[in-house]
């Protein structure tokens, strides 16, 4: 199973390095204040994975912040507990 899954990540790397040499043609980035930049076209869209990337990466981080401490919370809680009974056998 690892064999495939690193065939998979190879071809996959592969292709994304082709489409990257395929799309080299300079591109012409206009921000605001008449701010403008001349980049590869690769560059530019992986720019735009790498912050679509970082943006998710930060929605997330307060939730697992949030459900990390009330993990940390439970665990306290259910450590001065009672153990649970030993289960039932099914008849």
């Amino acid at each position: 199973m690892r064999i495939v899954t690193w065939t998979i990540r190879l071809v996959l790397f592969v292709l994304l390095v082709a489409f990257a040499a395929k799309n080299v043609q300079p591109v012409t980035l206009r921000f605001y204040f008449d701010v403008a930049l001349e980049a590869p076209l690769i560059l530019a869209l992986f720019g735009a994975f790498a912050a679509g990337a970082l943006f998710g990466i930060l929605a997330l981080a307060g939730r697992l912040v949030r459900q990390r401490r009330q993990i940390s919370s439970l665990r306290r809680e259910s450590s001065g507990a009672e153990p649970l009974p030993p289960p039932v056998p099914p008849l």
